[in-house]
């Protein structure tokens, strides 16, 4: 059996509420992956972000690589924390 035979029996032996979990972990994995190996993409270190102003993001605008971005951002407004009073 494939790799990918493997991890289709895998999800589809999953609970549904586990899914969503899945799917997040298989994106990570792949920007990860993307972000490795493009000589173009900027280093975006959790140090470096962890802190950061608005101002500090900038040098980031316009480095998206990928066709996914309307499901990340998606995926983010579906998994952030309400808002604290």
């Amino acid at each position: 059996m494939t790799n990918k035979e493997l991890l289709v029996k895998e999800i589809e032996s999953l609970p549904p509420e586990l899914l969503t979990e899945a799917l997040d972990f298989i994106r990570f994995i792949k920007a990860s992956h993307l972000q490795r190996n493009s000589p173009a993409a900027p280093n975006l270190s959790a140090d470096k972000l962890k802190g950061s102003k608005a101002k500090d993001l900038l040098e980031f605008a316009g480095s998206w690589s990928g066709d996914d971005i309307r499901e990340c951002l998606q995926l983010v407004h579906d998994s952030r924390m309400p808002l604290q009073p």
